[in-house]
């Protein structure tokens, strides 16, 4: 289904009838697809909206620069749009950043906020690497990205073992619109939110794959420090798309915290 909001057009599925809603925002070069093994166990007692970010899957990839602010707005106005109202919010890497702002701007906006494999800060000396990924994609393409992609977002292990998964996320990455790929590499490495994190008024998990090599757990340590109440779970042989790689262990952590909130 499509929604005009925020002045492009957003790209989003609804599944399940009945109980509270939860909202999935997916990872960069990602859509709303990469959470299929969460809606599958989700739908059978929430009401689940799964969206592609601007720039990615079936939304519209208007030209960049994107900010994070623009990409909290699209959710918001999505929300609106769909009359949600206090979701539990998961969301994963660049999902978890959206989470965050909208959360700092809106603290009564989430019954509950779920941060996989993310960061609240990327420090000055790591935008390089982003500024490598955005000429690399202008230049030979998102297919040049799939590779070190993949030995990024999960461990050595899984990758020898090449599940299906592991082709499903290649074209993924590979479909991801150039331009929407550039500007939300152009918004991410801004985010600087760990000290207004007290400003959340939510209960707040926090997932990391243990063996994280694009979100490290000490980042996620860094959010839980900082907000206060929160809880950290680590999942073990998992890197960044812990939700993929360990869908149980990811499964079973949600199904804990949302059944508490």
């Amino acid at each position: 289904m499509k929604a005009v909001v925020n002045g492009i057009s957003i790209n989003y599925e609804v599944f399940g009838t009945d109980g509270p809603w939860v909202v999935l925002s997916h990872s960069l070069a990602c859509n709303l697809r990469m959470w299929g093994p969460q809606i599958n166990f989700l739908q059978e007692g929430y009401r689940v909206l799964a969206f592609d970010t601007r720039g990615h899957g079936g939304s519209e990839a208007p030209k960049s620069p994107y900010t994070l602010d623009m990409l909290s707005d699209d959710s918001i106005a999505l929300l609106e749009r769909l009359e949600i109202d206090k979701p539990h919010w998961i969301g994963l890497s660049m999902g978890g950043m959206i989470g965050m702002t909208i959360a700092i701007k809106h603290p009564e906006k989430f019954r509950s906020l779920t941060l996989a494999d993310t960061t609240s800060r990327i420090p000055n000396e790591l935008w390089p690497i982003w500024t490598t990924r955005i000429e690399q994609s202008a230049s030979e393409g998102m297919a040049s990205l799939v590779d070190q992609t993949l030995q990024r977002w999960f461990t050595s292990e899984f990758i020898d073992r090449s599940p299906p998964d592991l082709k499903f996320v290649a074209a993924m990455i590979e479909s991801t619109p150039t331009e929407g790929y550039i500007g939300c590499c152009q918004a991410i490495p801004k985010i600087n939110c760990t000290a207004e994190l007290h400003r959340i008024n939510c209960p707040i998990q926090i997932i990391v794959g243990e063996q994280d090599a694009g979100t490290p757990v000490q980042m996620s340590e860094e959010i839980h420090a900082a907000a206060l109440g929160s809880e950290l779970v680590v999942i073990p042989h998992a890197s960044h798309l812990s939700n993929l790689e360990q869908p149980q262990l990811f499964n079973d952590a949600v199904k804990r915290f949302l059944l508490r909130h």
